[in-house]
């Protein structure tokens, strides 16, 4: 037990996530710190096709075998289960609506690619090695849980709708398309094209993760600034216990699967985060009746932060102390 608290507290002092912490308290602090929008969306362009180009050169490299589909497969199931433990402790914890906890719980069952990144990139610090194809497993836990989200809210009548333009918004999403792409052309250029862009996608990305993380401080720091009154205690606890919940589902279909340490490390990560870019995204379209002030705040404002700061470090430790060997 006590290796495992002295990995977390290793983790925790790692240089992303303290950037992440910075950010976050100049934000709480109302510091003038900003990072302007366009150099934003620009680094993070930049680490989705990093991220997913390095995962389709490992594939290339090791080859898609029958780990590769069954990993898919318990992504997908992950993805459309978790929001049904995500809307049943809302219901028993909040007061929230049915639409409105329908729209919380999508988010608890889809991913953050940016907290599934920064958990890569604690790995890399460590010298875990993961599975490549595990960034295809976010990937595909991106759109499962809508959908189980919308059938959620329909059984109360819920103004939900699955339609051509909500597959369209959730389909060509612009993170989603990029993620996919980068690991389909990873996939086909193999080591030879990592060599010739590794220059670019590998030295330099633990310093763009951290001028990133620092960014997502700041705009974490600003939701929770302005979450007051906006929810309750319950749901501000259900924001940190879900969470360990979606860790603890993700640890258990790790180690069925016989994933490395690495592998149940960011399997767990993927099934703890909460999705803040896609699923925001289609709740727009699929529920105009959502508050969006609810489900943003819990995703962007309570949860991501709990992951970086606390998650990330105890699923790291929890994986390499269970799954080792």
């Amino acid at each position: 037990m006590s290796d495992l608290f002295r990995l977390a507290a290793d983790n925790l002092l790692s240089l992303a996530i303290l950037c992440f912490v910075l950010g976050l308290l100049a934000a709480l602090a109302r510091s003038e710190l900003t990072v302007p929008e366009a150099a934003a969306k620009a680094i993070s362009l930049y680490l989705l096709f990093s991220i997913g180009f390095k995962g389709g050169a490992s594939v290339a490299a090791h080859g898609a075998d029958g780990a590769l589909l069954a990993a898919l497969a318990a992504g997908v199931v992950l993805s459309f289960v978790l929001p049904l433990l995500a809307f049943a402790l809302l219901r028993f914890m909040t007061r929230l609506g049915r639409v409105d906890a329908a729209a919380v719980a999508a988010h608890y069952g889809s991913i953050s690619i940016v907290t599934f990144v920064t958990a890569t990139s604690v790995l890399v610090d460590r010298g875990i090695t993961a599975e490549g194809y595990m960034v295809a497993v976010a990937a595909a836990m991106e759109a499962p849980a809508i959908v189980s989200a919308l059938w959620l809210a329909s059984r109360g009548g819920g103004g939900s709708r699955m339609d051509g333009d909500l597959w369209r918004e959730i389909l060509l999403n612009g993170s989603i398309v990029l993620l996919v792409g980068s690991f389909v052309i990873g996939m086909l250029t193999g080591a030879e094209g990592l060599d010739r862009i590794a220059s670019f996608i590998v030295a330099p990305f633990q310093g763009v993760l951290c001028l990133f993380l620092l960014d997502m401080g700041l705009v974490a720091g600003r939701g929770l600034r302005g979450a007051r009154g906006v929810l309750g205690a319950g749901a501000l606890c259900f924001g940190v216990i879900m969470p360990p919940i979606g860790a603890a589902t993700g640890l258990a279909a790790g180690l069925l699967l016989g994933l490395s340490p690495g592998g149940v490390a960011l399997l767990m990560v993927l099934a703890a985060s909460a999705s803040y870019i896609a699923v925001p995204a289609a709740m727009r379209v699929a529920l105009p009746d959502a508050n969006p002030s609810v489900y943003l705040t819990l995703s962007l404002g309570v949860t991501f932060p709990f992951n970086l700061v606390v998650g990330i470090p105890l699923y790291v430790a929890v994986a390499t102390a269970l799954a080792a060997g």
